[in-house]
């Protein structure tokens, strides 16, 4: 482990140079980092803020609709289990956002885990497709909301003229005022602050879930009366296998999207470290009941395939004499895509700033106002291009790319998990301004090392022998022979364990593709299948009981903000959890994956004309982790 390692030394036109730049890693925000750094975010969110925030993305109008669709096509009476199991799922990815989010309680979410644990390269990627999620998701969200608002006001044309939607036959483009307003006056109540925000979609969502305890207590009702005759069918509960049913499964998983929200806000949450587990936790928990209840509830009401697939609750409702009650749910599905729609901004401009901070984007992204203490100039960014886009644009054709960069998302944080617990970085980069106190710890520490070595310089009989810059686990009241034996085994016992775990962890992940990409593919021929899908699953398995039977990193310990939620069941939960989202990955439309790469390729040019010749690490001086503190102490910081 060297002592100095000066990016720019190494050099932008070399191959290697460049290599360097795409793997370089941060340090996670501690003391030192945050002195440094004037734009902060207010610590105001409570668990019941980021309940409502977790609960408030993740709840949308999808609910209304995607139960009819799933129950008719792939579960039948089975939906419940289809939600249980996406849940479960779900759950996987949000134990890693959980402990990720309480050691590195930062703005940036996916984005920042992967800059600390993966690379430079890898981190731009995730929150360049990130971007595109939340601004996608967005409009798409925003466009839905005027045809429910229509219906609460009598019909389908009785919104006024200037917010009703407009269509030009000579552009053949449908415009949406009201879409467009919508998003500009939620990226209003954004600006206001943090807790005004968390508020105003908490109240949004407590309407939501009061609309969907109407739809569980008046359908439980109706179920009880009627005699839930939508279970009564010929064709039993499983009339799809259960093959169906995991079809299902994947379909509904992404009605979880959004409690990685709630990672976004992990800057502001006032106890990141108890509160961000926690609101993670409840959000995915409220939002899984809440799923499986109103699923029990309506495909018990009317046959699965009786149900219509635009409007299964307020059908299923009207069969049985409750026509009234379709406001009640219309309400429901209004106030849960408001929610969301705040849930879809919400993050974008934190995770702007946090790339503005890295240098990666320019710094008008990065101020943050003294007042509400918002980032402002990325707040109004995300809500003037959404809105626009909502206007102009039918972005129903794009929802795919919204699910490009979730999973992305969710799978690097599962592989940073991985790499926290098995090869956490163990070198720090520092300013150039330290150049002058690192040099002169690496001279003292020298003058220690001639000490070990039997020579005799000039130095203070009181002064502790302290060990090498760069090595580690050397007993300070062992004898000189003893000390370099312990120093040399212990060192490459430590070496070949790191390899060994980095490289298993890559082939993990080179397995995961492997046996989801044969398996999908059915064009492929039996040979080419099986002979994929028995190499990749090998390489999954022995990865599993690599790194199941080698230690983890002690260091892991002390990782980041230790003390905080500890993932369950690693290495096993996250292979799972990177096995389900990259087969999800691989099963996702071919034209979405073109949209998707035109826009990673625009990412990729952006970065290198202006992001790795901007990132903060681009003078960066590496050293030991071990020996940050005394450097920042030798420099005049107040720890």
């Amino acid at each position: 482990m060297g002592v100095l390692v000066d990016s720019q030394k190494e050099g932008f036109g070399s191959s290697w140079g460049g290599l360097k730049n795409l793997v370089r890693r941060k340090q996670v925000d501690c003391a030192h980092t945050k002195r440094l750094d004037n734009h902060q975010l207010a610590k105001e969110l409570t668990i019941p803020h980021l309940i409502a925030v977790g609960v408030g993305s993740t709840i949308g109008a999808g609910v209304y609709i995607l139960v009819g669709a799933v129950a008719r096509e792939h579960s039948g009476p089975a939906l419940t289990m289809c939600f249980l199991i996406a849940g479960i799922a779900a759950a996987l990815s949000a134990f890693c956002y959980a402990e990720l989010a309480s050691r590195c309680p930062s703005a940036g979410s996916a984005y920042h885990y992967s800059y600390i644990c993966v690379g430079e390269g890898v981190a731009w990627l995730v929150g360049w497709a990130l971007i595109l999620e939340y601004t996608i998701g967005g409009s798409a969200v925003a466009r839905g909301i005027s045809p429910n608002l229509a219906l609460l006001f009598g019909g389908e044309n009785s919104l006024p003229t200037f917010l009703a939607r407009q269509h030009f036959p000579g552009l053949d483009v449908m415009v949406d005022p009201c879409a467009a307003v919508l998003v500009l006056i939620v990226t209003g109540f954004l600006c206001l602050g943090i807790k005004e925000s968390a508020l105003a979609q908490g109240i949004a969502t407590a309407v939501n879930v009061f609309a969907m305890l109407f739809v569980i207590i008046a359908g439980g009702y109706l179920g009880f009366k009627t005699g839930w005759t939508g279970y009564e069918v010929p064709t039993g509960y499983f009339p799809f296998g259960v093959d169906g049913m995991l079809a299902g499964s994947a379909t509904v998983f992404f009605s979880y999207i959004g409690f990685d929200t709630v990672a976004s806000t992990a800057e502001e949450a006032k106890n990141p470290k108890r509160d961000l587990p926690l609101g993670i936790a409840l959000s995915l928990s409220i939002c899984c009941c809440l799923y499986m209840l109103v699923s029990i509830v309506i495909v018990g009401l009317v046959p699965y395939y009786a149900m219509d697939p635009d409007t299964p609750i307020s059908s299923a409702f009207a069969s049985n004499g409750m026509q009234w009650a379709a406001y009640i749910i219309t309400v429901g599905a209004v106030t849960a895509l408001i929610s969301t729609l705040m849930g879809s901004i919400l993050p974008q401009p934190r995770i702007l700033m946090a790339m503005a901070r890295d240098g990666l984007l320019p710094s008008f992204f990065l101020d943050v106002n003294k007042h509400t203490q918002v980032p402002v100039n990325s707040t109004l960014a995300t809500g003037i291009v959404a809105s626009i886009l909502a206007f102009f644009m039918d972005v129903s054709q794009l929802a795919g790319m919204v699910s490009v960069g979730t999973l992305l998302a969710f799978t690097m944080v599962a592989v940073s998990v991985l790499i926290l617990r098995y090869v956490p970085p163990d070198e720090v980069p520092l300013p150039l301004s330290l150049q002058e106190s690192i040099d002169s710890y690496k001279l003292r520490h020298n003058s220690d090392a001639q000490m070990i070595n039997g020579e005799n310089p000039a130095k203070s009989p009181g002064d502790p022998c302290l060990p090498l810059l760069g090595e580690k686990n050397v007993a300070v009241d062992c004898t000189v022979v003893e000390k370099l034996e312990a120093l040399s085994s212990c060192t490459l016992d430590e070496e070949n364990r790191r390899k060994i775990a980095g490289w298993t962890i890559m082939l993990i992940c080179v397995g995961a593709f492997m046996l989801t990409f044969a398996a999908s593919n059915l064009w492929f021929s039996s040979l080419i299948r099986f002979t994929l899908c028995g190499a990749g699953g090998l390489l999954l398995l022995s990865g599993l009981v690599i790194l199941t039977c080698i230690d983890q990193d002690d260091e892991r310990h002390n990782f980041g903000h230790a003390g905080g939620f500890i993932c369950p069941f690693v290495p096993l939960l996250p292979i799972s959890c990177i096995l389900i989202n990259v087969y999800l990955l691989i099963n996702l439309e071919v034209a979405t994956w073109v949209r998707v790469s035109v826009w990673l390729m625009v990412g990729v040019l952006i970065y290198i004309f202006y992001g790795r010749r901007h990132s903060s690490l681009l003078n960066a001086i590496y050293v030991p982790k071990a020996h940050v503190d005394e450097i920042y102490r030798s420099s005049g910081a107040i720890l």
